[in-house]
C-alpha cells in the first residue's frame, strides 16, 4: 500500500514538477530536532521565519549591513528578503532588488540590467515575501571543503570565517547549496551570516530580528525546549529549505510553500 508521502512525492515526478524541490513539499520532521538534543551540549542557535509575517520592508537588510559593515550600497548582503509573485498561468517570478535593502517600491519585478517585468493585477493568483539567510547548517558542507580552516563551526553550532585565515579561493562559495555566501568588497575574502554571533554571545538578539518590526524572524536555543522558537518549531508545521542535500539546516520556516526555492 502507498503511503501518503509516497503519492505526494509520485504524483509531484507526475506533472513534471522536478524543478521544485521536495522539501518544499515536506514538512519538518521535529522527533530529529529531538534526537540531537542530547549530545551534552547546552546552547545550538536557531533561527525562525515567519513568511506570512514578512511585508518585505527591507528594515532587516539595512539593519545587517550597518551591524556587519557590509557596504551600504554594494550588490551583497548577508541576508535578503526575495519576493514571489505567483501568477494564475502558474508561472513563478521572483525579485529581491539591492536584497530588498529599500523594500520593493514598484509592482514591476526586477529582471536585472534595469529591466522590469510589468504584471496585470489581475494576473496576480498571489504573492508573498521570504527573508533568506546562511542556515548554519550542523552539516555544513561550506566547512568540508574549505581547504585551510578559515570556516568553521563553533561548539553551538554557528559557522563563522576568520578573516585572517581565508585565502579568497572561494570553494565555500561554490559549495554553498543556498547561496548565501559571497566575497567582501572590501575584505575580498569569504563573507556570509554569522547570526550576529558577536551579540547572541552576549545575550542580545541578531541585528535583522531587532530591526523587523512586524516579528517574522526570532533566534532562539534549540536546546531549551521552553524557548519560543523551539516550541514553535515542535508545535507548528514548519519547513527547512532544499532538506534534500542533507545539510541539517537550522533555519526553520512557517508558511512556506512549493514556490520558494
Amino acid at each position: 500500500m502507498m503511503n501518503r508521502r509516497d503519492f505526494c512525492k509520485k504524483s509531484v515526478l507526475l506533472f513534471g514538477t522536478l524543478a521544485v524541490p521536495l522539501a518544499a513539499f515536506e514538512l519538518f520532521d521535529p522527533t530529529s530536532l529531538l534526537a540531537e538534543k542530547n549530545d551534552g551540549k547546552e546552547v545550538r542557535w536557531g533561527f525562525l521565519v515567519d513568511t506570512e509575517k514578512c511585508v518585505g520592508c527591507g528594515f532587516c537588510v539595512k539593519a545587517c549591513k550597518i551591524e556587519n559593515e557590509v557596504p551600504y550600497n554594494a550588490d551583497v548582503s548577508r541576508t535578503w528578503v526575495e519576493r514571489y509573485v505567483v501568477t494564475k498561468d502558474g508561472k513563478t517570478h521572483i525579485d529581491s532588488p539591492k536584497a530588498a535593502r529599500d523594500g520593493f517600491t514598484t509592482e514591476k519585478i526586477a529582471l536585472g540590467e534595469g529591466k522590469f517585468l510589468d504584471i496585470k493585477p489581475d494576473d496576480i493568483a498571489k504573492g508573498f515575501f521570504v527573508p533568506k539567510l546562511c542556515n548554519q547548517c550542523d552539516n555544513p558542507p561550506c566547512v568540508q571543503v574549505c581547504p585551510v580552516g578559515a570556516t568553521y563551526q563553533t561548539k553551538d553550532g554557528v559557522v563563522l570565517v576568520d578573516r585572517t585565515w581565508c585565502i579568497g579561493c572561494g570553494y565555500c562559495i561554490m559549495g554553498c547549496p543556498y547561496g548565501v555566501r559571497f566575497f567582501h568588497p572590501v575584505y575580498h575574502v569569504a563573507e556570509k551570516c554569522t547570526f550576529c554571533y558577536h551579540r547572541i554571545t552576549k545575550g542580545m538578539k541578531t541585528a535583522c530580528v531587532n530591526a523587523c518590526p512586524f516579528g517574522a524572524r526570532q533566534i532562539g536555543n534549540l536546546k531549551d525546549p521552553d524557548d519560543p522558537v523551539t516550541r514553535t518549531i515542535m508545535t507548528e508545521r514548519v519547513n527547512i529549505l532544499k532538506e534534500e542535500y542533507g545539510t541539517k539546516p537550522q533555519v526553520f520556516y512557517l508558511g512556506l510553500t512549493k514556490e520558494v526555492r
